[in-house]
């Protein structure tokens, strides 16, 4: 099995990234060997190599492919949504999460634990996602919708970790009611909104 006929060599790799994510999620790093997803991708595992230099290089690439983009599908649908209300819409999903890809990056950041050579383009790719993150933090800041005092980069490693944890803690570990959830989000929500000058100002000392 060498390349598929009538494939290019684009379609190839993307079969190898779809059967490498769910190969990844399912069955860990450790346990998913580069031979079994050449195989389901259909290639050879020297057509596999002639796209991803290791396996480190295949997991992350996987994960940046078909790992959860919900960020960036919201800014992608709706480009002038207030940041706040993106936030507040990511954050209601986070309890539902059930799909395997939801599981790829938890097994990505474990194998950054214990392999430096997928921590390398670990730590790439979590600053990448902690970078988007904070530029909506930034723009919501402009606009007033958050606290300009805050940090950028505080509140999104905030979001990565309820995002990572969601996975880690899915709904049959333990279940929360969706109004609950709701009212705790809208709540963290306006505790990092700016504070209230006409508050602010009645209760400074005359």
């Amino acid at each position: 099995m060498g390349r598929i006929a009538g494939v290019t060599a684009a379609e190839t790799r993307e079969r190898l990234l779809h059967a490498a994510a769910h190969a990844f999620a399912r069955h860990g790093y450790d346990g998913t060997r580069v031979a079994d997803i050449a195989a389901a991708a259909g290639v050879s595992n020297g057509a596999l190599y002639t796209h991803f230099g290791s396996k480190a290089e295949l997991l992350v690439a996987a994960l940046r492919a078909h790992g959860p983009r919900l960020l960036a599908d919201l800014l992608a649908a709706d480009p002038g949504r207030p940041a706040a209300d993106v936030l507040l819409a990511i954050g209601r999903r986070l309890p539902h999460r059930r799909d395997v890809l939801g599981h790829l990056v938890v097994e990505a950041l474990v194998a950054a634990r214990r392999d430096a050579e997928v921590a390398r383009p670990m730590h790439d790719y979590v600053d990448e996602r902690a970078g988007l993150i904070a530029g909506l933090v930034r723009t919501a800041q402009a606009g007033g919708e958050l606290d300009p005092e805050l940090s950028p980069n505080a509140l999104a490693h905030f979001c990565l970790l309820l995002a990572i944890g969601s996975a880690l803690v899915p709904p049959d570990l333990h279940a929360v009611g969706d109004e609950e959830w709701s009212a705790l989000l809208a709540r963290v929500v306006t505790a990092l909104a700016p504070a209230d000058d006409t508050t602010a100002q009645s209760g400074a000392p005359q």
